[in-house]
């Protein structure tokens, strides 16, 4: 009776292991054509006076950033402050861009550079993580990887 039941046991753990191995041998094998290289990508966060929006536009695409969008603001402190501080403009640009996980370390070098180099130039920048991005066409474009676009035939 022992030997019955160690062999219900061993058919069912067969089972189990024939259905996973089914189960991995169905998913398609990724071809080294189409991998595509896991980058994390970041969120660049840029605030600098208006007037100076695209010149900082184009240093930041230089880094391969393929979406930037600039939000037009006005800084928060008043007129009083500003005079006493010897500033005389308080519209600002805030430009969002997705970024490479290794590009960051040369842009945010490059951008501090450029911030005390620069005349009126000045400004802010650092970096959100990203968790998740929808889609692997999107992830293609965000993190520049030709790869993950399919061409249409």
């Amino acid at each position: 009776m022992g030997d019955k039941n160690h062999n219900k046991e061993h058919a069912t753990d067969s089972k189990k292991e024939s259905k996973q191995n089914a189960s991995q041998k169905a998913k398609p094998s990724v071809t080294a054509s189409n991998t595509v290289k896991s980058n994390r990508l970041k969120l660049l966060v840029t605030i600098i006076a208006r007037k100076k929006a695209e010149y900082y536009t184009d240093l930041i695409q230089s880094f391969e950033v393929n979406m930037q969008m600039v939000i037009l603001a006005e800084g928060t402190a008043n007129a009083k402050m500003m005079s006493l501080l010897g500033l005389t403009d308080s519209d600002k640009a805030v430009i969002l861009g997705v970024i490479q996980e290794d590009k960051i370390h040369e842009a945010l070098r490059t951008l501090e550079e450029k911030f005390h180099t620069i005349k009126d130039g000045k400004g802010v920048a650092c970096t959100i993580p990203l968790t998740s991005v929808i889609g692997t066409l999107i992830y293609g474009f965000l993190s520049n990887n030709r790869m993950t676009v399919k061409e249409s035939k």
